[in-house]
């Protein structure tokens, strides 16, 4: 009988336990269903000794970071607070692991930030929990970012964390040992809609709102696309090849905003996601952002959120 495959899980302080319960238990189900040991794994944490999630679990683990034994497959799960983290110690283990040739590095849920910084995903195609798009596409441009549940295609696997991480399990586990096996698996976790690595992170504009409107849709899709120099509201209808009152009675009927508005709005979201996650100046992501002028990006991030984008950097800042 094959050894079974070594799955080493390493686990950043405040981890998020969702993701590893979903990452953990289609490797104990495909052991169980099969009547033979698939599948191991083993825990390591910087200290060697626990890791604690972001709920408040502590774990025990196997190992340190930095004597982490052989595998076939390592994963990196981190959750909230990453960017604000150490992680020399745990980066040089994953350089020296890939430099012998150890077997295959992943990430999930935020990890994939992790494997960024340390230059593992340049040029590569990988995903995140959708939180830190905005983060991970201003810090490494390098980083072929998707919104898909997960991407498996390459030597560094990476999945978005939550239930797309069991969507990749599911995916490994039919890789490894067939399709039979994961659908199994899946029903013995309920788990009757599991995705592939094509399917987004996020409910569509459509879904979430009832409806199918083409044009509106495209509208949408031009403004995020174009959040650091915006487009007036009717560049975009001519675009669509629509009236901007057309365009105006869309966004009234589906969205219950105006263009302009709902516009603001997601360049407000992308400048709070950067202002709590990279270390980017206020002035850099008020222009990555398409504010020309520092007072206007005040006074309309304050009008959203209630505090200004200083108040907001200070309340998030915290010891590294």
């Amino acid at each position: 009988m094959p050894n079974p495959q070594h799955f080493i899980f390493a686990l950043v302080e405040d981890f998020t336990h969702l993701a590893f319960s979903c990452a953990v238990d289609p490797l104990r189900i495909a052991n169980l269903i099969s009547g033979k040991e698939l599948y191991r794994w083993s825990y390591a944490s910087e200290n060697g000794k626990t890791a604690t999630s972001s709920d408040g679990t502590t774990l025990l683990v196997h190992h340190a970071f930095n004597a982490l034994p052989g595998y076939e497959r390592l994963f990196v799960l981190s959750g909230i607070n990453m960017h604000n983290m150490d992680h020399r110690v745990l980066l040089t283990a994953l350089r020296n692991a890939d430099r012998h040739n150890r077997g295959q590095i992943g990430a999930l849920c935020s990890g994939a930030y992790i494997l960024a910084k340390g230059g593992f995903l340049n040029g590569k195609r990988a995903a995140i929990h959708w939180e830190y798009h905005d983060a991970i596409m201003e810090e490494y441009p390098e980083v072929v970012l998707q919104r898909n549940v997960f991407v498996a295609d390459s030597h560094h696997v990476t999945a978005a964390g939550g239930t797309a991480t069991a969507d990749l399990m599911l995916h490994l586990i039919a890789e490894d040992h067939g399709s039979d096996l994961s659908m199994a698996v899946a029903d013995q976790m309920v788990y009757s809609s599991v995705r592939d690595g094509s399917s987004d992170q996020t409910i569509s504009l459509q879904a979430r709102n009832g409806m199918r409107n083409r044009h509106l849709a495209r509208a949408v899709e031009i403004m995020r696309n174009n959040i650091e120099f915006p487009h007036p509201p009717s560049a975009i209808a001519a675009e669509l090849g629509i009236s901007l009152r057309q365009m105006e009675r869309l966004f009234g009927k589906y969205l219950n905003s105006s263009p302009k508005k709902f516009y603001v709005d997601l360049r407000i979201e992308k400048a709070r996601n950067l202002l709590i996650q990279t270390e980017m100046s206020i002035t850099e992501v008020s222009f990555a952002c398409g504010f020309e002028s520092l007072g206007t990006f005040s006074r309309v991030y304050r009008s959203n959120y209630g505090i200004t984008p200083m108040m907001q950097r200070g309340k998030f800042d915290r010891p590294t």
